[in-house]
């Protein structure tokens, strides 16, 4: 039964299960029971919002309203957790920058190509994707080259900010010196320079969506990375083989410090790098380049 306080409506772990598993079904973050209380502060906004009373009758809002889908991804936004900031993990952008992009580049120009496609899957405020645009212009490597980076979030909210690539002092916690260069001082912050901003690319996407995920075409190296520690274990598959279809054969998957594949896909091998390890989308014996003898 839910219950009124000064606070607000209450949460009986029967609602919050239903809700749990409502919002599990459409987009993956799974809440265990200990983590009840978060989803009712965090969705108390929606119910004061919608003038409901109690949790009960949300839940019949999300299955039968006219506004249900809406809802639901209102829902999914108070819920999701955004953090991020530039140059996050280092210690991965150096093996992207000194290792990875050099061998894209070589197989990219092998194949006749000037193309560079990556993809930041669950890239909140943007500080991400304008990070990776930062590394690759200032290798040099892709001067003259058709790149494209390609940022998705559910949170319509945190896509509006990224398109907007203006940051606050906190957003530079890790900031690079030596990439200052890339940015403009503003009355209102810190904003993006215009030349790195035109390579970056930002569109709404629940990457549960395997059919909806096709926006992002074939890309040469997926970030997904602090994303699927809020997944449960099938909606981590299911994400795990979208990110496998839109990766070109020996396309890179960076994912973040403590995640690993290892209980989640067997479709990815291994790729050691000097300062990390990363996973591949295997490429066929029968397009690999002759052995010289």
């Amino acid at each position: 039964m839910t219950l009124l306080h000064d606070a607000g409506p209450t949460l009986d772990l029967k609602e919050f299960r239903l809700l749990r598993d409502f919002v599990n079904q459409f987009c993956g973050i799974y809440f265990a029971d200990d983590s009840a209380y978060i989803v009712e502060r965090r969705l108390r906004e929606r119910l004061r919002d919608l003038g409901i009373d109690d949790f009960a009758e949300y839940y019949r809002y999300l299955q039968y309203h006219p506004r249900a889908d809406a809802e639901l991804e209102a829902a999914a936004e108070v819920l999701t957790t955004n953090e991020t900031y530039f140059f996050r993990e280092a210690y991965q952008l150096r093996a992207f920058t000194d290792e990875i992009l050099p061998v894209v580049r070589g197989r990219a120009l092998a194949r006749g190509s000037k193309r560079l496609d990556v993809w930041s899957a669950g890239c909140s405020s943007g500080e991400e994707v304008y990070t990776i645009a930062m590394l690759i212009d200032a290798t040099g490597l892709f001067e003259g080259w058709d790149i494209r980076i390609f940022g998705n979030d559910i949170s319509r909210r945190v896509l509006r900010k990224a398109r907007g690539a203006t940051y606050t002092s906190a957003s530079f916690r890790a900031m690079i010196p030596e990439y200052e260069r890339y940015l403009i001082d503003t009355d209102e912050g810190r904003q993006v320079h215009p030349r790195i901003r035109s390579m970056c690319h930002f569109g709404h996407l629940n990457l549960m969506n395997q059919r909806r995920a096709a926006i992002v075409g074939r890309v040469d190296v997926t970030f997904c990375r602090n994303v699927l520690i809020y997944f449960d274990d099938a909606s981590r598959r299911n994400v795990l083989d979208t990110i496998y279809e839109r990766l070109n054969r020996g396309g890179y998957l960076l994912l973040g410090h403590s995640e690993s594949l290892l209980q989640s896909s067997t479709a990815f091998e291994i790729a050691q790098l000097t300062t990390d390890i990363v996973y591949r989308r295997p490429i066929p014996y029968t397009e690999l380049p002759p052995r010289r003898r």
